[in-house]
């Protein structure tokens, strides 16, 4: 039986670590710095730092319901989709043309820009119909299980007279600010052909349960993490019809609006080199031990760093990388760490956060 278990253990660790759609494909989310977060207002002047590669076009999309030939005449889409480091949202920028805009109903009979993310990578279904356990009832279902773990916006392109986006599952409350905004910038009416800019962000869950956000757990965005995410353009062409004409996505699998494994990974990109300085110095630090005021600091900078200089702000001073530093009395240190390499130096210093007792 040991053995067994060795065996399954190893078998684990050599099985894949993502499941999700077209494998080998992975889309890229832009860093905005932290000076330069997107203001939510349809204006897309703040986007225009996000190199061209970032942005995913309607080449990208396939309609998996109606098999539809994609024609740019009929409709183009352009997303972009970034974020920053530091806060658990995610900006989007959505840009379409579309021959007929349809959003005349107070209904789901509406353009539709469907985002599903799950920010965890946790996989599986996560939609009533879905649930595993086929003998709960839809409703407990729905309130135990639906968008629990991943989460479904049906957003209105554009809304008219009713919210910017349905979300499917219990937890309407994640649409509302503090967790989501959203602006328009278009002059479509019903019927009729033209452009639209939606601009965005959301906050994904790890945990959002239909009891609020009090329990809820986002997602922790962190460089170079991988989400799972995908989304698909509903396209209306006909009033009187209650079907839609595509169903475009970029999984290019139907279930992905029910089915987290049916995703596409996304990579939350480190901020491009353009938009900082060659050498940057940072660092965190962590008290080991209070008792013996004993603190781990540990080197957090940025390029090609040869040489670090540490200042512990009692007389002390390390050339080590990840110093570990015993303070002889309590107190508020001034520290500071000046790194330096071929391309430059940089200094940083931390008032009184190494507090000790």
């Amino acid at each position: 039986m040991r053995s067994f278990l060795v065996l399954a253990a190893c078998a684990s660790l050599l099985s894949p670590v993502l499941a999700l759609e077209r494998p080998g494909v992975e889309f890229k989310v832009f860093q905005f710095p932290a000076n330069a977060i997107p203001r939510i207002d349809g204006d897309t002047a703040d986007w225009d730092m996000v190199p061209a590669e970032y942005a995913i076009g309607a080449d990208q999309l396939r309609d998996t319901v109606n098999q539809t030939a994609y024609d740019p005449k009929d409709l183009e889409v352009r997303v972009r989709v970034g974020w920053v480091k530091g806060m658990n949202r995610l900006y989007f920028l959505y840009e379409a043309y579309d021959n007929y805009w349809d959003f005349a109903k107070s209904d789901l009979h509406n353009d539709i820009f469907e985002l599903v993310v799950d920010g965890d990578l946790s996989g599986g279904p996560f939609i009533k119909a879905m649930h595993p356990h086929k003998g709960l009832s839809p409703w407990d279902a729905h309130f135990l299980f639906h968008g629990v773990h991943a989460q479904n916006y049906h957003i209105f392109t554009p809304a008219e007279n009713k919210d910017w986006t349905m979300v499917w599952g219990c937890q309407p409350w994640i649409k509302d600010l503090p967790w989501a905004n959203a602006a328009y910038s278009h002059s479509v009416k019903p019927g009729q052909s033209g452009r639209l800019v939606l601009e965005f962000w959301i906050t994904p869950f790890d945990y959002a349960g239909c009891d609020g956000p009090l329990r809820a757990v986002p997602s922790e965005l962190t460089e170079d993490k991988v989400i799972g995410m995908s989304w698909s353009v509903l396209d209306y062409d006909d009033a009187n019809t209650r079907t839609y004409r595509g169903f475009w996505n970029l999984s290019h699998k139907t279930t992905m609006y029910g089915n987290a494994s049916d995703l596409v990974a996304f990579r939350l990109m480190p901020l491009e080199a353009k938009l900082r300085k060659p050498v940057e110095a940072q660092w965190s630090f962590k008290v080991i031990d209070m008792g013996r005021r004993a603190v781990a600091f540990q080197d957090l900078s940025y390029g090609r760093v040869t040489s670090w200089r540490w200042d512990f702000g009692d007389g002390q001073s390390s050339t080590e990388r990840h110093p570990i530093h015993q303070y002889q009395k309590p107190g508020e240190y001034v520290v500071s760490l000046e790194v330096a390499g071929p391309d430059g130096k940089d200094r940083r210093a931390k008032v009184w956060d190494v507090s000790l007792k």
